[in-house]
């Protein structure tokens, strides 16, 4: 796997694909640079051996050129991260992208325009691709949160660069913390899903048996394996059409030797409400008119012990609907808990919308060991799928 480090950039012009599709307010002033700092180190990097850099990102979804999706509107902020300054050049493609990118001189920075302004960039057009090419003199994939994507700035691009490609300082470790869970981690692996539905976690199950020695399933779809299992659920959200799918889940673990671990008791309501009456019940015997939305604590320490006795653990669904600050308690529990394991030693894997939320929002961020950057593609990279994204650079 050929990453930045095994490159000089002296004088070189690196084409960067960066993941710059971050959040804007009403004034449109950015109110989140994390993914921006994600790409400092690749680019401190090529600027420090005396490169220049040419970066290429989309922002949103436009539907052509439609100022608010500028990427001129996040310039500021750009150069406010990296310490430094940041052309501009109002195209991406074109005469005014083609003389701002001959202009440029090493140590510098130029920021492209929005790549979706173009149709032909989710097309995945050559033609496009190629005149992107143009720009660089060696490409660089740093855009985790996109390589699922064939677009033409992530996967058709490469091919014009048959011995000048590479990932990014991002990318790498997003590859590194992924092969650490799938394949190389240390045992006893963990993986926790969560969140609501098993039908969006099919594949993923499936996928990681072979490689977990331990699964603890909380959130929304503990309650189609607890019915499967003949127990009663109440109100809880339930896909009545997945209990036999469940049940095969279960069967699989069993023969592959993979201990799974469902929540004993779960914090119920009388409704889906902040301010919802709450008892503590067994999670086979939920009332009628009640919903699981937490887990409860017997299942947090009975969690707490599992996570504890594991090396390697990926994080991936919070327990329960930590949104409402009522039935936060579970994923905020597990969250220290994989702190605490991150602490004593083991690797801990973050990723997927909703774990990622979560995590920054109880502060886990610098408690665990990787946040992934990329919600589809890190799914996507758990679900065995190779992405187009990362096969670019690895196929010459």
């Amino acid at each position: 796997m050929k990453t930045i480090n095994d490159f000089n950039f002296k004088n070189e012009k690196a084409l960067i694909r960066v993941d710059f599709n971050v959040p804007l307010n009403d004034h449109f002033q950015v109110t989140d640079t994390t993914r921006i700092a994600a790409a400092k180190p690749t680019i401190d990097k090529i600027l420090g051996d005396g490169g220049s850099c040419i970066l290429m990102s989309h922002l949103g979804r436009p539907k052509g050129k439609q100022d608010e999706f500028s990427l001129r509107h996040i310039v500021k902020s750009v150069e406010k991260v990296m310490g430094r300054s940041v052309a501009f050049a109002d195209d991406c493609v074109g005469a005014t992208a083609e003389k701002a990118a001959n202009d440029l001189q090493p140590g510098q920075i130029l920021l492209l325009e929005n790549l979706r302004f173009y149709k032909e960039e989710e097309a995945g057009d050559v033609n496009f691709a190629k005149q992107l090419s143009a720009h660089g003199d060696i490409y660089v994939n740093d855009a985790f949160g996109t390589a699922h994507r064939a677009h033409a700035s992530t996967t058709i691009v490469a091919q014009f660069f048959p011995n000048k490609k590479c990932f990014g300082a991002l990318m790498a470790q997003e590859i590194d913390s992924i092969d650490k869970v799938m394949k190389t981690g240390e045992k006893p692996v963990l993986a926790v899903l969560g969140g609501a539905k098993v039908s969006s976690k099919i594949t993923i199950i499936e996928n990681i048996l072979d490689k977990v020695d331990h699964l603890i399933i909380g959130g929304g779809m503990t309650f189609t394996f607890v019915k499967a299992q003949g127990g009663k659920v109440g109100n809880s959200i339930c896909e009545d059409d997945k209990i036999d799918l469940a049940l095969d889940i279960l069967k699989q673990a069993e023969a592959k030797g993979v201990q799974v671990h469902l929540p004993v008791d779960v914090v119920a309501a009388d409704a889906f409400s902040n301010t919802a009456n709450t008892q503590v019940a067994a999670v086979t015997a939920i009332p009628d008119g009640w919903q699981g939305l937490d887990a409860g604590p017997k299942s947090l320490q009975m969690f707490h012990d599992v996570v504890m006795k594991c090396k390697t653990i990926l994080w991936n669904g919070p327990l329960g609907v930590f949104e409402m600050e009522t039935f936060a308690k579970g994923t905020i529990a597990l969250g220290n808990s994989i702190a605490e394991a991150t602490k004593n030693g083991a690797f801990s894997l973050v990723g997927g919308g909703d774990s990622v939320a979560a995590v920054k929002q109880f502060g886990f961020e610098d408690k665990v060991s990787y946040v992934s950057t990329g919600g589809g593609a890190m799914l996507e990279s758990l679900e065995g799928q190779t992405l187009p994204g990362i096969a670019a650079i690895l196929n010459d």
